[in-house]
């Protein structure tokens, strides 16, 4: 997946912001398959199991039976048709995840290649934010930052100063 470029800035702000709300004991459902970032985790001191692949929306059982103490989701509810159903299904009570914002100069991405690898929703963080408290979560703690990109153009300027990502922290009500 990260053959060309590796999101060095993006995990280093989750990291820090994933230390800031779950102490090192905590045990971590890590929603996708195991990737880069689950093993960050797991170097940080986390106890982390991720999922098997399954099609979230429409299998939540690993969500539903899990005894983890929290869930993290990154760059995971925008590849979702329904979200909800997921974010409701969560026996958890604690949430962190990050999402895309959408960006008024880029369309949503579409891998041609990879069915998996495509944004049904890009949100704005209203929608998010409006989404996870029907679903019967709190947000506690919220972050935006940007994703430049080494290139030259309009679109690379724009990205130098519009947030690109979406962390939040949550509890269930």
């Amino acid at each position: 997946m990260y053959e060309k470029t590796f999101p060095n800035k993006r995990y280093a702000i989750t990291a820090r912001f994933l230390n800031e709300v779950l102490h090192k004991e905590a045990k971590i459902l890590d929603l996708g398959v195991e990737n880069p970032f689950s093993e960050i985790m797991k170097a940080e001191g986390y106890s982390v199991q991720n999922t098997s692949g399954e099609d979230l929306d429409v299998d939540t059982t690993a969500v539903k039976n899990t005894t983890a103490d929290a869930v993290t989701a990154f760059e995971i509810f925008e590849h979702l048709l329904a979200p909800f159903n997921v974010l409701k299904d969560i026996e958890a009570d604690k949430l962190v995840a990050s999402i895309p914002l959408k960006l008024w100069f880029s369309a949503a991405y579409q891998s041609k290649t990879d069915a998996w690898d495509r944004h049904y929703h890009e949100f704005e963080d209203w929608q998010f934010d409006w989404l996870l408290e029907k679903s019967g979560w709190e947000i506690k703690k919220r972050e935006k930052f940007t994703h430049p990109v080494k290139k030259i153009g309009f679109r690379p300027l724009l990205r130098l100063f519009t947030p690109r990502y979406y962390l939040i922290y949550a509890e269930r009500k």
